[in-house]
């Protein structure tokens, strides 16, 4: 198997585990979105810790500590990893499934406002066509909803930002995950103490395999992440980009097969929009590729003439 080939099925398997992540969050209830949330935290740094330790790779944290503009934005992103991380939940099992996956279609939308607005990145026409019918579709989907679709909105904002600081630091996968868990570790195992306290923890009362689930949650954390580096490492840029779609169709799969949530006429419009919009952004993005692949060939073989 080829190196490309061997990165395409690591992006098929990590993309793959996040579309089906609402029923492992589903079967966590009845733990409420902040007990869950607070575990996945603590049980990533368990885990990843133990990662580190076989790889014997605990030389990163050197040069964190010697770089406060690092430690800073490794500080944020684990704010806003948090902040996705939850709302994810707390969208899933409050019946929203659709909803978050609408969030996970809007991101790459939302990464180019991003660029235009924080990085000052000129778009071409195509580009602003797609962020265009993108509005729209917000706008549809707000109408249909009777307010605006927070829950989608949140998530791409946080993960749309996250990976704009994770681009600015360059920190591997493995290492990256564990410092922003760390980060977000006392503030979880403070909430966590507090609801075992007060008698409101559900984690250890409800079954041994709800336990068992909490526990595995740091494991299926650091999987698809870990997966999704050797993609990233292998497949080309466009290949990566059509593989994202993955997620957010089974997550949408999901919601409506297996917990038939609703899908009125017009929030299938407003889906319809964003399908369109991506469709405008994926097909300017190979476009865009081939034309910069035809220009280094062009320029290679100037070079060598």
């Amino acid at each position: 198997m080829s190196d490309e080939r061997r990165g395409y099925v690591y992006g098929l398997l990590a993309y793959t585990m996040w579309g089906f992540f609402p029923i492992y969050f589903k079967l966590l209830q009845p733990s409420p979105p902040l007990e869950i949330l607070a575990h996945r935290v603590v049980w990533s740094v368990v885990f990843v810790a133990l990662l580190l330790t076989v790889m014997r790779n605990w030389r990163f944290l050197g040069r964190l500590v010697r770089t406060p503009r690092l430690l800073g934005g490794v500080t944020l992103a684990a704010v806003l990893i948090g902040v996705n991380w939850g709302t994810y939940i707390y969208g899933v099992n409050s019946s929203r499934v659709v909803e978050t996956a609408l969030g996970y279609f809007i991101t790459p939308l939302l990464v180019v406002i991003l660029g235009v607005t924080v990085l000052g990145e000129r778009l071409r026409p195509l580009q602003w066509a797609a962020v265009g019918v993108g509005a729209l579709a917000v706008a549809v989907l707000t109408i249909d909803y009777g307010r605006l679709p927070y829950i989608a909105l949140t998530l791409a904002a946080s993960f749309g930002c996250y990976g704009l600081i994770k681009k600015r630091m360059s920190l591997p996968p493995a290492e990256g995950l564990f410092v922003e868990s760390a980060v977000l570790m006392l503030p979880a195992l403070a909430y966590l103490t507090w609801l075992n306290l007060s008698g409101g923890a559900e984690f250890g009362h409800v079954s041994v395999t709800h336990t068992v689930l909490m526990l595995v949650a740091g494991v299926l954390t650091a999987i698809p992440l870990l997966l999704f580096a050797g993609a990233a490492n292998r497949v080309p840029l466009v290949g990566l980009g059509i593989l994202q779609y993955l997620a957010p169709i089974l997550q949408l799969a999901v919601g409506l097969l297996i917990y038939h949530e609703p899908m009125p006429p017009a929030r299938l419009a407003g889906f319809g929009l964003v399908w369109l919009a991506l469709l405008i952004f994926t097909a300017d993005g190979i476009r865009s590729a081939r034309a910069a692949a035809r220009t280094r060939a062009a320029a290679a073989v100037a070079a060598a003439a």
